[in-house]
């Protein structure tokens, strides 16, 4: 949900302010001069919450503050009022009428930001499920750990992506640095001095900047009854130890909303590539699944008509990649395109112990698949000969 917030007020230099202050949030920010302004807007936009100015032209606060409150439409709408340093003990009369909070101009915006958390659910800007990073863009982790074996364990295992991972050893340290600079995602240690991570954990949620940042809890696999208090906190993934590098890998991107597609689709010249990892366990499986229909889509859409799936690097079959491929292969065929498969002798031979795939044709590398994909017309009937299903 986008809030809405209106700032009433004849300077234009504090609606500027209030602007700014609030660019980086998942907010509309609507703008009046003055009280009547105002009212018009408010009933229009129903805002979530008012910046009120106090001395206006044309009508002024405490005018338009009654009407709102008049209005039952409007009246439960929250306001903060705003007023010069001499008029603090007139807003504290007006607060009778019902205003939420009040700020003394000239005001920081970190404190604005602080004040209006507390009554709208303030979340960073750009926010949105539907528009996903991709996996191999980077990223910042702080890993909060006092074992630099743990740390240096995780930054090795992740050295083959493009995030930037820096261990820190306390919470004290990781609090000032986690302020200065806000990473995408914080590992913190359960095993940390007088139960440090916990502290942490509420130190960051309490910050308007990292109260939707993604936290992790670290901990040795056997302590179940820290991993439940993690878990009734509130951590977003408990990850144990010894760590499950691919695991961690995968729920970082979860966490991350990260798109992991390009991990088995990706295009080739004039052709759509889909290549399966050498291990396809079952979170596998349904992550290439979940992206195979509309990569697919998406490949005829951008005028492809012609697939390889490449299953060389793939140690052995099992049938819940026979049905991924079947599934593949059904949707090429339902989208006009052409296909073709690659696999190593392991894959080609157990294929041929198998009754659903034993007339499966197997090209041994890319190039020959594309050059035999390059012969075909334009007709999908030439599937079935290169594909040999």
């Amino acid at each position: 949900m986008r809030y809405k917030v209106l700032t009433v007020d004849d300077s234009k230099t504090v609606r500027v302010i209030v602007k700014k202050a609030f660019k980086p949030f998942d907010v509309e920010v609507l703008e009046a001069s003055n009280g009547l302004e105002g009212l018009a807007i408010a009933a229009r936009e129903t805002p979530d919450l008012i910046l009120l100015d106090i001395t206006m032209p044309v009508m002024d606060g405490v005018e338009m503050l009654i009407k709102l409150k008049a209005d039952p439409a409007l009246k439960a709408t929250p306001v903060i009022m705003l007023t010069a340093e001499g008029g603090r003990d007139h807003v504290v009369k007006i607060a009778k009428i019902g205003v939420r909070d009040y700020m003394v101009k000239p005001f920081r915006e970190e404190i604005l930001v602080e004040k209006a958390s507390r009554i709208i659910d303030l979340k960073p800007a750009g926010e949105s499920p539907t528009k996903a990073r991709s996996l191999y863009d980077p990223a910042d982790i702080v890993i909060v750990e006092d074992k630099p074996a743990i740390v240096q364990q995780i930054q090795d295992g992740l050295k083959h992506m493009p995030w930037r991972v820096k261990g820190i050893s306390t919470p004290a340290e990781a609090i000032d640095h986690i302020a200065k600079s806000p990473p995408d995602l914080i590992v913190a240690s359960l095993s940390l001095a007088e139960e440090g991570a916990f502290s942490l954990f509420r130190t960051i949620r309490a910050s308007i900047r990292t109260k939707y940042t993604p936290i992790f809890a670290l901990v040795v696999k056997t302590e179940t009854a820290q991993q439940q208090q993690a878990q009734t906190l509130g951590f977003t993934a408990i990850i144990t130890k010894p760590i499950d590098l691919g695991d961690f890998e995968a729920k970082i991107a979860k966490a991350l909303n990260l798109d992991t597609s390009k991990r088995y689709y990706s295009v080739d010249g004039e052709m759509l590539v889909m290549r399966l990892p050498e291990s396809c366990t079952a979170p596998v499986i349904t992550e290439a699944g979940t992206y195979l229909k509309p990569k697919f889509s998406e490949a005829v859409d951008a005028g492809l008509n012609k697939l390889v799936i490449d299953v060389q690097p793939l140690k052995a079959l099992n049938m819940s990649v026979i049905k991924l491929l079947l599934q593949a292969m059904q949707t090429s065929r339902d989208l006009g395109m052409q296909f073709a498969l690659v696999g190593n002798a392991q894959i080609v031979a157990e294929c041929k112990g198998i009754e659903d795939t034993r007339t499966w044709k197997f090209f041994e590398s890319m190039d020959e698949a594309k050059a035999n994909l390059g012969k075909s017309g334009p007709s999908t009937t030439a599937a079935p000969q290169l594909a040999g299903v």
